[in-house]
């Protein structure tokens, strides 16, 4: 269907990203992919390149954009190619908005510059061994020091992508107890230098996919966090974060649908090329009614996105209709992508072949951010059910 989401800047940039790609990704990926993680020089290219500043404020040497279709254009790119950038979608789609929006003027004229250039490259840390979705289960604690200069930092944290390389971690923590009221009273976001005594990178974790992409185990005992590394006010944590999901499940969306995309590209080169009783796959009605199938799935998820895109862009977005594309987008990408996958026989299954790739690296879509489960949960609520 044709677009109207993107205006002639946003195509401009696409096609600096897609020669970059080609260029710059491409021929290394598998090497990445091996190694576990990309090289930090490929940060420092992104930030070469402003990637990273797009959404930094002019006084700070940013872009000034408020727009995500930016960080979509990206997603849309590096699906297309069956790439990513490592952990630069937690840097900037995740970390970015919580600096700029709760950051006081001191902390972004700290952090910003090497945020920008990718000198310094973050994660944030929430997820624990025994707390995912339900953030109220969180247990690493911040104890702030009798002389009110510092706090205690104790705790441990997984699944946190980008700690293997991150130079500054936002880490959710309890600065005090919950209360019976209240659950998620108490938390708290403190910004820690990955150079503090006391912090430690642990097992840098073996993923099904996403595999250029380095996510780690990260614990912390006594380290020292100055107060001036308090993200915004002290206790305000859960609703920060409730206030950036809406992003963050957008991102997924886009990253899902565009996966999806990319998958049917994939497939129809394939089918045209693949001989099977002497003919081209693509020549069997059941290659065309698939591919038919899910173009038009595809289109489904291309309108939802395109409209939430537009939402976002006027902060219209709600948390409810977030939740609804998110869902949408990342089931069917599941469902494509598998489809795809068959087209190809058994090399679909064969890592050489970028199908096999976007089947492993899609299918944490329906976890992260929210479980689809937990995306149904909220759906309801707002239908008054």
């Amino acid at each position: 269907m044709k677009r109207t989401v993107f205006d002639s800047d946003h195509e401009t940039f696409r096609q600096m990203i897609r020669t970059f790609i080609a260029k710059e990704v491409v021929p290394s990926y598998s090497d990445w992919e091996e190694a576990g993680m990309v090289p930090r020089s490929l940060y420092r290219q992104l930030g070469d390149l402003a990637i990273f500043g797009i959404e930094i404020p002019t006084e700070f040497g940013g872009g000034g954009q408020t727009s995500f279709k930016y960080q979509a254009v990206i997603r849309e790119e590096t699906a297309r190619a069956g790439v990513t950038f490592g952990a630069d979608v937690v840097h900037t789609g995740l970390v970015l908005p919580y600096l700029v929006e709760y950051g006081n003027a001191e902390q972004k004229a700290r952090w910003l510059p090497g945020f920008l250039s990718g000198e310094m490259m973050t994660a944030i840390a929430m997820t624990e061994p025994g707390a995912g979705s339900d953030l109220a289960g969180i247990t690493t604690t911040a104890k702030l020091s009798d002389d009110g200069t510092h706090y205690v930092l104790n705790g441990a944290k997984t699944f946190i992508t980008g700690g293997v390389q991150a130079g500054l971690i936002l880490v959710v923590c309890r600065t005090s107890p919950r209360t019976a009221e209240n659950r998620r009273a108490g938390l708290s976001i403190l910004c820690v230098d990955t150079r503090s005594e006391g912090f430690v990178v642990g097992r840098k974790l073996d993923k099904l996919g996403l595999r250029a992409q380095d996510t780690a185990e990260l614990s912390f005992t006594d380290v020292v966090v100055p107060t001036e590394n308090l993200l915004g006010t002290e206790g305000e944590g859960f609703s920060y974060l409730t206030q950036n999901l809406v992003r963050e499940r957008l991102g997924a969306a886009v990253g899902a649908y565009a996966n999806a995309s990319a998958a049917i590209e994939f497939a129809k080169t394939y089918v045209q090329q693949r001989q099977v009783f002497g003919k081209p796959v693509a020549s069997f009605q059941n290659t065309k009614f698939v591919l038919a199938e899910c173009s038009t799935e595809v289109a489904a998820a291309q309108a939802m996105v395109d409209r939430a895109l537009d939402l976002d862009e006027i902060r219209e977005l709600t948390v409810a209709d977030a939740a609804r594309v998110k869902l949408f987008c990342t089931e069917m990408a599941g469902r494509v992508i598998d489809k795809c996958l068959q087209l190809h026989g058994g090399y679909g299954y064969m890592r050489e072949y970028p199908i096999a790739r976007l089947y492993a690296d899609t299918r944490v879509n329906r976890i992260y951010a929210g479980s689809s489960e937990v995306m149904k949960t909220i759906i309801a609520k707002d239908m008054g059910i």
